[in-house]
């Protein structure tokens, strides 16, 4: 590994930890310019070099260069709170993005960023530099550590810590045992939302959210923001995220969320996140069933809103869907037609840079995330920090994120729903047909159709993140859902004289809500789970595809969620970068149900002339297996239609149900299948 990227990761290690502390187990020294330090320890870096660099084996020095201006940055406290929500302090942010990725090359930007890093807040600091990491071509070969390791008190319960600490200062190395992490740690079971708790409190999932709002920032300097059709990757992956998360909820005998509509009504769900949030040292907020949301009005954190300029914001956002065209900043009007619509969409939704009009739109998904982060004390008057809405490495863990995105994506359905049903034309391939589609575990003698899932435990290493404490790896144990592995098989016939190339697309939805009532497909598409998408070469007369579950398109492999525990301090062991933008793995299949859990599957095999964007996508190679809700690095979306194609828009009248729209459509196939729920345990091997 060379010094550039040792640095690099020394920066990213035990994030609140003087730079010129020994970093590995005190094998690394970050040899700084006296200037470069922070001014309590400029006038004894002397000694501070004498004690920590003398027993270090790997001296990294830095380099003095020209340095940016930082005086903006003061806009987040080093000791404060960093929130991506915060207009202000989301430009803050960018403006960082922007300073590191305009230094002349890799060498100077670790020299810039190490003046930085123990003068700005944290996570600020860390998330700048994952970001242009991220984003400089000249950095490609720096792995990005996870949030995870670098603040593992927002993924853990801090109860646990006291005892890591424990474990890793009195327990020599290869003597030390993993602390356990309890589950459904938020609330006892009498509150019939913990029986989602193992969906929302998921580390991967979490950290998927993370990673997308990396890969996809709102602010910075435009060649970072501006990606290949970013509003509607908004769009998607969280309608894929609420979908999943009601799939769930009917695998558990819940109703789907009730969609926030309303921002004027109580909140009935309560929520209290024992987290603790690491730049400040204190717990997360919680929330009190049935608190009602009125406004926020902390000028300090530069949340300023009140629920009159949300209900105006959406408002002008409906009428632009009911007009078809949106109003430019210039006042021209900016089509929301079916390629480009729900793009432009997404864009003004979140409230991105690339939003056609920000003053007239205003910041609805933002705000909305302001206000209910901010509920419990809007004035500031009992000066408490945000709640877990209010930041995008814990939002996912309170109920109400899927009830507020349940609501925007209703909004954005508007769109879909104006938009006309697919035609005949658009869903055919002419010579193509599915004649069986099955669905298999790949693991012993197993039953078609019958997919398992179970609990299994997996430990991961929290050592890096331990600022202050033992060196070396801490383990912690916990328990999330697993599915066994399972594969496709489909039986295609190419009627035609020459190969044919197609695209095909795997989804799952349930059968039944959660009373056991029949879902229409009108109902049903909502809740359509993108299982994978691939393209195949179909030779004339019979073809047998084999697809496995873990060459997914929507997810990344275990080891790209999680840290290898045996490589976990080994510099540069592990990737961390674009291509780890994917939901979790272990969290493809809902959970299913103990007497089993039926669902469609959905297996569509399309044109490829009709869906290809580009000729150099090879989803095998580096970072391309989890593009459908991540797009791919550089590259244009790979596939032209809409995401979600055929489901993002409502069926033809006569298409009451799943088997009526297949049964029109050679080349579709439906499939009931299975999956079963066996509550057991297994230990990760």
């Amino acid at each position: 590994m060379s010094d550039l990227q040792t640095g690099f990761l020394c920066l990213m290690t035990r994030p609140t930890e003087p730079l010129f502390y020994p970093k590995y187990n005190g094998e690394v020294f970050m040899d700084l310019p006296p200037e470069y330090l922070p001014e309590r320890y400029q006038r004894i870096a002397g000694s501070i070099k004498t004690h920590h660099g003398s027993t270090a084996k790997h001296h990294i020095s830095i380099k003095p260069v020209e340095l940016p201006d930082f005086g903006y940055t003061a806009r987040v406290p080093r000791h404060g709170e960093f929130n991506l929500f915060n207009p202000a302090q989301r430009q803050v942010a960018g403006r960082l993005v922007g300073d590191l990725l305009s230094q002349p090359d890799p060498q100077a930007m670790l020299s810039v960023a190490a003046y930085a890093r123990d003068r700005l807040n944290p996570t600020l600091f860390q998330y700048a530099l994952a970001v242009a990491l991220v984003h400089r071509k000249d950095t490609g070969n720096v792995p990005v550590p996870s949030f995870l390791e670098m603040f593992p008190t927002r993924f853990v319960d801090p109860a646990l810590f006291p005892k890591l600490v424990e474990e890793g200062f009195v327990v020599q190395q290869g003597e030390r045992v993993a602390i356990e992490v309890p589950p459904s740690f938020s609330a006892s079971e009498t509150d019939p939302e913990q029986r989602l708790a193992y969906f929302r409190e998921d580390i991967g999932v979490n950290l998927h959210h993370w990673h997308w709002h990396l890969v996809y920032p709102q602010e910075g300097p435009l060649e970072v923001v501006d990606k290949d059709r970013r509003g509607e990757l908004f769009y998607y992956m969280h309608r894929q995220t609420v979908a999943r998360y009601n799939v769930e909820r009917f695998c558990n005998r819940l109703p789907a969320v009730k969609p926030l509509k309303n921002l004027r009504e109580p909140i009935p769900e309560a929520y209290f996140p024992k987290l603790l949030n690491s730049a400040l040292n204190r717990t997360y907020p919680g929330r009190h069933a049935n608190m009602v949301l009125s406004h926020v009005n902390r000028p300090d954190d530069d949340a300023v809103a009140t629920i009159l300029e949300l209900e105006s914001s959406l408002g002008r956002i409906k009428e632009a869907i009911q007009s078809g065209f949106a109003m430019a900043a210039d006042g021209t009007r900016v089509p929301l037609d079916p390629k480009k619509g729900i793009d432009i969409l997404g864009n003004i939704m979140e409230n991105s840079i690339l939003s056609v009009n920000v003053p007239y739109y205003g910041n609805y998904h933002s705000l909305g995330h302001v206000l209910i982060g901010f509920i419990h004390d809007p004035d500031n008057l009992y000066l408490e920090g945000h709640g877990v809405m209010g930041d995008f490495t814990t939002a996912m863990r309170d109920p109400t994120f899927y009830r507020f995105h349940g609501h925007v994506d209703d909004v954005f359905d508007m769109h879909k729903q104006k938009l006309s049903p697919y035609k005949a034309h658009e869903l055919s391939f002419p010579g193509v047909s599915i004649s069986d589609a099955t669905v298999q575990i790949t693991s012993g003698k197993a039953a078609r159709n019958r997919l398992l899932t179970f609990w299994q435990r997996t430990q991961v290493d929290l050592g890096t993140g331990l600022d202050f404490g033992p060196q070396g790896n801490v383990l912690a144990t916990f328990t999330h859902i697993q599915h066994a592995p399972f594969a496709y098989q489909i039986m295609v016939q190419n009627e035609t004289a020459e190969q044919k190339k197609g695209t095909v697309r795997i989804f799952l939805a349930p059968i039944y809500d959660a009373n056991g009532e029949q879902l229409l497909l009108s109902q049903q598409r909502r809740y359509m789970l993108e299982m994978d998408k691939f393209v195949v070469k179909l030779h004339p007369g019979d073809n047998r595809i084999i697809r496995r579950s873990d060459q997914s398109s929507v997810t990344i492999p275990y080891e790209r969620t999680f840290r290898r525990v045996d490589a976990s301090n080994m510099p540069g062991t592990e990737s961390f970068r674009f291509c780890n933008c994917g939901w979790p793995d272990h969290m493809l299949l809902p959970k299913g149900h103990p007497d089993g859990q039926p669902f469609d599957l959905f297996i569509m095999i399309s044109d490829y002339k009709d869906d290809a964007v580009s000729t150099g996508f090879n989803e095998n190679e580096n970072c391309n297996d989890s593009h459908s809700y991540c797009g791919l690095r550089d590259q244009l979306y790979p596939d032209r239609r809409a995401m979600g194609f055929p489901f993002d828009r409502q069926p033809v009248a006569q298409d009451h149900l799943m088997k009526d729209f297949v049964g029109r459509f050679p080349n579709m196939s439906r499939t009931v299948a299975e999956v079963m729920f066996t509550n057991t345990i297994i230990s990760r091997t």
